[in-house]
């Protein structure tokens, strides 16, 4: 089992702070899901557990298995098993999808343990079918031309393919119609096991109609303010976030204020 512990996180954004605190532990075989409305801080926390350098964490740890985290490179933390679905993946041309996956897969094997180019194959072959992608896919350059949804599957693609101990998802449901949502969830779904643990940034319960996640949590003013099991995000579905805001005596849920 792997574990991904965040404790009292706290990160600003030039002279800002975002993440005023907060705390959450992911292992293998558990899907969360974070929700909360817009501004609250919920991208900014997958950007500092990848490392993005425009935040800068000022307080708190993040460990994966025991190992500090913020003392890595961006590249150290995916090869020691985190990954980014991103909101807005970027195009990189002159980079073929296939050999960008494909040098991703060995970047976490021991030197002399690549994965063979046929198995590859085979191995993307069978994800892409599971995605409903064209073939043709894997050898254009990576995301250049994609469609909104085709990034999004491509996405979900890579994350099939690598298999990191612990995956982000940053709103992958967003710009997805109803059938290109069903098919990025069954790709989530068969990632399901012990050896993998998801935390899947959305704004909508849509989503989590399709995955079910063992724990919900909301983002308010930069941090972790309510969690409970997956009925909480069907109560969100239905009533909005305002009966939080009452309970908890928060006026603006936004990080504009503490």
């Amino acid at each position: 089992m792997s574990t991904l512990v965040i404790k009292d996180l706290h990160v600003k954004i030039e002279d800002k702070e975002i993440l005023k605190g907060v705390d959450l532990t992911i292992n293998t075989g558990e899907i969360h899901a974070i929700m909360g409305p817009n501004g609250t801080g919920k991208s900014t926390l997958a950007s500092a557990i990848m490392g993005h350098p425009k935040y800068e964490v000022t307080q708190g740890s993040i460990t994966l298995d025991g190992e500090d985290v913020l003392e890595m490179e961006v590249d150290e933390r995916a090869r020691a098993g985190l990954f980014l679905g991103m909101q807005y993946p970027s195009e990189i041309s002159g980079v073929t999808n296939a050999d960008f996956m494909r040098s991703a897969m060995n970047a976490r094997r021991e030197e002399g343990d690549e994965i063979s180019l046929m198995k590859f194959i085979r191995e993307l072959d069978k994800k892409m079918e599971v995605l409903d992608m064209e073939q043709e896919m894997a050898q254009r350059y990576l995301n250049e031309g994609f469609s909104g949804g085709e990034k999004k599957r491509n996405e979900i693609l890579q994350l099939m393919m690598i298999q990191p101990k612990i995956a982000i998802l940053d709103e992958i449901d967003s710009g997805l119609d109803i059938d290109a949502l069903k098919v990025v969830s069954e790709g989530i779904n068969q990632m399901r096991s012990e050896n993998f643990g998801c935390l899947i940034i959305t704004h909508y319960q849509r989503l989590l109609n399709y995955i079910t996640p063992d724990h919900v949590h909301v983002m308010m003013q930069g941090r972790v303010v309510k969690s409970g099991g997956e009925e909480l995000s069907h109560k969100l579905e239905s009533e909005g976030y305002d009966w939080i805001k009452v309970e908890l005596g928060i006026e603006d849920e936004t990080v504009g204020q503490a």
